[in-house]
């Protein structure tokens, strides 16, 4: 039954993906800006409102799609080659990490969203971007594992 759905599944897993990182990618460099913002300003406003958007709306939930058909290939692989002796690979092993570092760096920008709401960002604007370049460097790892070493 689950197989019946694999290719379901990867579309709706490359598409949760793909919004995921679009929200990686950007609430870092708002960020950035927000570091420049006068406090209680317009554009701290208009950016807390943006990043607020950001994360709830879409980040979030794709996120959690993307984990959901991920689980569901997971599973769909291990039933097309007739068990999970298959996911012993390096390959996956590797995935697997990188999509763990992915869900922290998540999660680590949502604890900065609430330092920003709060007004007690403490951290500079090039952290910041620094931590922007870190989820497409583990995508390129992700994407060429996916792509390459898992047939």
């Amino acid at each position: 039954m689950i197989l019946e759905g694999y290719d379901w599944f990867r579309g709706l897993h490359i598409l949760s993906f793909i919004a995921w990182m679009a929200g990686l990618l950007y609430l870092p460099r708002l960020f950035v800006y927000h570091c420049g913002a006068e406090a209680d300003g317009e554009l701290d406003a208009t950016l807390k409102l943006q990043e607020r958007r950001l994360l709830k709306l879409i980040m979030n939930p794709a996120m959690i799609s993307t984990w959901i058909f991920g689980l569901l290939l997971v599973w769909s692989n291990a039933e097309r080659a007739g068990g999970w002796e298959i996911f012993l690979s390096w390959a996956w092993a590797a995935k697997f990490i990188l999509v763990f570092i992915m869900t922290g760096l998540h999660h680590l920008y949502a604890l900065r969203f609430k330092h920003f709401e709060a007004g007690t960002n403490d951290w500079p604007h090039k952290r910041y971007r620094i931590l922007n370049e870190m989820p497409f460097l583990a995508a390129i790892f992700i994407v060429l594992i996916a792509t390459v070493a898992l047939k």
